[in-house]
């Protein structure tokens, strides 16, 4: 099942935080991405949309003024900055009213309402929680060359940033995905996966070896940058 979606919100970058997200779940389908509240109600007069994740304050006309507009409207997350507006949401039937800037886990929180209003139930992420390392059945969706990939988390060695890209680094392949590395941070459980420098994020069940400015992971040494060297030393009890 396919849940037809848009996107609605005048920040572009509000809306790369959202579809970064939504990448995790085969079950959602953005099909439009809305710069305001008109393109919105145009979008929803020309196709039948089942959720819809949408900003409030909007030049022109609001997010609740384009709810209250509609006879029969779809599902609704509103995303926005401002909590005075969380009444009026929910008296709006809203399934969630996420703060920006959103959490992850927040996000998961809101999508388990989601999908159980919809009775999805083949979900390949955890939704109650992050991902654990330990469960083998848990996977990540990364897109790849204009298609979604099934990704382990188990073979992760290293997830490794170019710029807009991440290269993730498993045993027998190397996957590029086009988006930034600290959304995939969000996606990774902390207990197993520490931020080393700006561009590394690695598994720490993979490490081999380290010393006080690198370590080693899968026959490569990886750099730990200066900003990270106190959680680095907490969690690998370096010595200085």
């Amino acid at each position: 099942m396919k849940l037809k979606t848009i996107l609605v919100d005048d920040e572009p970058h509000a809306i790369d935080v959202l579809i970064n997200y939504l990448q995790n779940f085969s079950e959602i389908e953005v099909v439009a991405k809305c710069e305001n509240a008109i393109q919105a109600f145009q979008t929803l007069q020309q196709q039948k949309i089942d959720l819809m994740f949408l900003d409030i304050k909007m030049p022109g006309l609001t997010g609740t003024e384009l709810l209250r507009s509609l006879k029969n409207p779809p599902k609704v997350v509103f995303t926005t900055a401002y909590q005075d507006y969380a009444v009026e949401g929910f008296d709006l039937n809203a399934v969630d009213y996420l703060l920006k800037p959103i959490p992850f886990d927040r996000f998961l929180r809101a999508m388990d309402k989601i999908f159980t209003i919809f009775e999805v139930n083949n979900r390949q992420v955890s939704i109650a929680e992050k991902p654990s390392v330990s469960n083998k059945d848990v996977f990540l969706y990364l897109k790849v060359d204009r298609k979604m990939v099934k990704v382990n988390v188990n073979e992760i060695y290293w997830i490794e940033s170019l710029r807009d890209y991440i290269k993730v680094v498993l045993k027998d392949k190397v996957l590029i995905s086009k988006q930034k590395i600290s959304m995939l941070e969000e996606l990774l459980p902390e207990d197993d996966f520490i931020r080393i420098h700006r561009s590394f994020i690695v598994s720490i069940p993979k490490i081999e070896g380290y010393h006080s400015h690198a370590v080693d992971i899968a026959g490569k040494e990886l750099p730990i940058g200066r900003n990270y060297k106190s959680d680095c030393q907490r969690r690998f009890k370096l010595v200085y």
